[in-house]
């Protein structure tokens, strides 16, 4: 058994952080109903980049976030439609949106309404800003939010310009908070019977995750600023350039300080009392980053990365994707799986990363097409007959 099976979650995101979470969600054993804009669906359908084959097109951006799960086409607009969804989460543990704030409240969907039909549901908004405060009804996406909550003023090299991360970490993180708060309120509503309304701000996301530089900011008044790979407040902490052109980022606390010493030939010069401590090398970080650099300017990446290894010294190479993918200890846990298209073939993704003992673990499954459940979750789930589901359709609501 899978650790979510019995629970249904009614999904009315699209685009990336929700769809994440519900995903994730979804592979833990979760049933998610995806609702999606008949004739267009998910707006990601159409995103970059596309997997083309003989037998048509679907897009990867779509794939990476709704595996698992079933697809629903409802007309939102439509009074018939709003009373598809009200039918759906009569029945639902718990319901998923991030549209604009109010906008729910316009179709009749909004907490209020729904709990007064499903006291038990789980309402989670996930909206830019929050429903409330000077914001709310702003607008924004994952490198405004990044922006705003300061990550970009963190990233960069020393006296550059701001930089975004690789990944819309926004996004992500966001979908990683919404599915710790269906987590949370799902395991409340357990203890007291009663579900409850989730308000997530991607803005307050990302103010959340600035945990040390906030700390530092409320211990030092320090506003950290841009040091590349090097971090604040532990030295060595930072990727070097080895003579191969290839780049090793090592990480030192006190005890592998010495090893990492012996390791470069700087015995000597590194066995200097005050450099025992990280404070000291913190406050001489220029003197010893440029010591470390030069020595390690000498060495191809893999050989210093191995004698880091065999020292114990914490290191590790900067991979690129393909790398990844072909690292020996990513293969052996699995992390790269393949799901079977019914367009275009067998298609590889990267499966959730946890390994149960005691719970099934989750196995990626395909995501749908569009509206390819809807009529088996009329029929199924809120037992309508062919004649209504046909007057639904006539309706222009499915």
């Amino acid at each position: 058994m899978k650790p979510l099976h019995g629970i249904t979650i009614l999904d009315l995101s699209r685009v990336l952080a929700c769809p994440f979470a519900s995903m994730i969600l979804a592979e833990l054993g979760a049933s998610v109903i995806k609702v999606e804009q008949p004739g267009e669906g998910d707006e990601t359908r159409g995103f970059e980049p596309f997997v083309e084959t003989a037998a048509g097109s679907e897009s990867a951006y779509y794939m990476a976030f709704n595996r698992s799960k079933r697809s629903i086409t409802v007309n939102l607009r439509s009074p018939e439609g709003q009373g598809v969804i009200r039918e759906l989460a009569a029945r639902a543990d718990v319901l998923v949106e991030n549209f604009p704030v109010g906008t729910f409240r316009r179709y009749g969907l909004d907490y209020a309404s729904l709990q007064a039909l499903n006291p038990r549901l789980v309402y989670v908004s996930c909206t830019g800003f929050g429903q409330t405060g000077p914001y709310a009804k702003r607008k924004g996406y994952d490198t405004v939010f990044q922006a705003m909550a300061g990550l970009m003023s963190l990233t960069g090299e020393r006296g550059g310009g701001p930089v975004k991360p690789g990944l819309p970490v926004a996004d992500l993180t966001s979908g990683l908070w919404v599915a710790i708060a269906i987590l949370a309120a799902l395991q409340g509503r357990q203890a007291g019977g009663q579900g409850c309304h989730v308000d997530f701000s991607m803005l307050d996301g990302q103010v959340g995750l600035l945990s040390l530089a906030a700390a530092r900011f409320f211990a030092l008044g320090e506003v950290p600023p841009r040091l590349g790979t090097e971090h604040p407040g532990r030295v060595p902490s930072a990727t070097f350039r080895c003579a191969d052109g290839k780049w090793l980022h090592i990480t030192c606390s006190d005890q592998h300080w010495m090893p990492l010493m012996r390791v470069l030939g700087l015995e000597a010069w590194g066995s200097e009392p005050a450099l025992q401590d990280n404070s000291a090398r913190v406050a001489r970080r220029d003197e010893v980053m440029a010591k470390l650099g030069a020595a390690i300017l000498g060495w191809n990446r893999d050989a210093l990365g191995s004698a880091c290894d065999a020292a114990g010294v914490p290191a590790g190479p900067i991979n690129h994707v393909d790398e990844v993918f072909a690292d020996p200890q990513v293969i052996a846990r699995g992390m790269r799986a393949r799901f079977d298209h019914p367009v275009i073939g067998a298609f590889d993704c990267v499966p959730l990363p946890f390994k149960f003992d005691g719970l099934d673990d989750p196995v990626p499954a395909r995501p749908p097409l569009l509206g390819e459940h809807t009529e088996a979750i009329l029929r199924d789930v809120l037992g309508k007959t062919a004649a209504e589901i046909n007057a639904l359709r006539a309706a222009k609501a499915i």
